[in-house]
């Protein structure tokens, strides 16, 4: 706790796999480390909650409601809440994904 790290230093590749790593999970949302090994990918798929997708390191293919869109390291994506989504690995890369949750209780 308290240590300043490279985000990219906190998951690890591994070869035909995705491997995550939650770095917080609380009632309003979770942020979760990704690396995705070339060539692979999260099937299409809805989430009730917007997520924000920051590619850290690679390239990244994120398609939204049948739109393709293409993510270099230091790009970001907000994925909206209900709208189908999917990710591809087209090489090795990783990325910091925000999800918030709704509410309808005042801060």
């Amino acid at each position: 706790m308290g240590q300043v790290r490279p985000l990219e230093e906190l998951v690890d590749y591994q070869q035909g796999s995705v491997v995550s790593r939650t770095l917080m999970q609380k009632d309003v949302g979770t942020v979760t480390l990704f690396a995705f090994s070339e060539g692979q990918g999260l099937s299409e798929h809805t989430a009730p909650y917007d997520a924000l997708v920051h590619v850290l390191e690679g390239r990244a293919e994120v398609i939204i409601s049948g739109t393709r869109h293409s993510l270099v390291a230091g790009e970001a994506i907000v994925m909206p809440a209900d709208e189908p989504h999917a990710l591809d690995a087209p090489v090795d890369f990783k990325m910091l994904l925000t999800m918030i949750r709704s509410t309808d209780e005042p801060l």
